[in-house]
């Protein structure tokens, strides 16, 4: 089950983030701020995947964009691995380029999708 949906720039600005499990929003800035700092520390060379306390990371790197997925112990990295492909394609697709832009106009889309 997957946990958590983060896009992160390589400043590690949190560009978009989406929980699927409820958080406290103190423990979610935290969270974030461990999560990113793992992912964004490792090299090109390192497996994408990274086991961090009671879940799974699944991370991808596209340009300056860092797409990282929280699942549980129990789900397929691989299969996790190519939705964050295919979720990015899509974007890419619809709005020609995914840019931080794209990420702010999102972010706005899921906000007003709360009301």
């Amino acid at each position: 089950m997957i946990k958590f949906f983060l896009m992160v720039n390589k400043q590690g600005q949190t560009r978009l983030s989406r929980y699927y499990e409820h958080v406290e929003i103190n423990k979610r800035t935290m969270l974030e701020a461990e999560v990113i700092k793992n992912c964004l520390s490792r090299s090109k060379d390192q497996c994408s995947f990274i086991e961090y306390k009671d879940f799974k990371l699944v991370y991808r790197q596209y340009a300056a964009l860092f797409v990282v997925v929280g699942i549980d112990q129990t789900e397929n990295e691989m299969a996790v691995y190519e939705l964050i492909h295919n979720f990015v394609e899509v974007l890419d697709k619809y709005f020609s380029r995914v840019v931080s832009e794209t990420l702010n106009l999102l972010w706005n889309i899921f906000s007003l999708s709360k009301l």
